[in-house]
């Protein structure tokens, strides 16, 4: 990821990401993360049968990388983990949501700042027809 894109205010949304996931030889479906204490949205990823497993034996949110065609359990190397409090499914049973606690200092691989994990991946909003705005930190 560039930092243009990942901490710009320059609008450039990848509507080509379901494509890529379609394309990334795995079976997935879309997980909402959300804080169960705050409410807070945290995530959106992917998980297959092996991620959505581990999860319900780990207790601990794990996902399948559409990127880089992995087991991802979140935190395992950044210590920011997501501790399962409860586990949703939808009408169609085609995503998930997890309420979970996090355990670390965030739950999004960019830091702010002070060089702190961000506590979500939704940090910046769209202003002024497509700008984009850090929120206060």
């Amino acid at each position: 990821m560039s930092k243009e894109l990942e901490e710009g205010s320059r609008l450039t949304l990848d509507f080509e990401k379901l494509k890529k996931v379609a394309n990334c030889g795995a079976d997935v479906l879309p997980v909402a993360v959300q804080d169960a204490e705050t409410g807070e949205l945290l995530i959106i990823a992917y998980a297959n049968k092996e991620a959505f497993e581990h999860t319900l034996k780990t207790g601990h949110a794990t996902f399948w990388s559409t990127s880089r065609n992995e087991l991802w359990e979140k935190g395992a190397t950044s210590g920011d983990v997501l501790q399962i409090v409860e586990i949703r499914v939808n009408c169609e049973q085609n995503s998930l949501l997890y309420l979970v606690r996090p355990l670390g200092k965030g739950a999004c691989h960019t830091k702010d700042s002070k060089g702190v994990a961000r506590s979500s991946c939704y940090y910046r909003r769209i202003v002024d027809g497509g700008k984009l705005e850090k929120l206060p930190e």
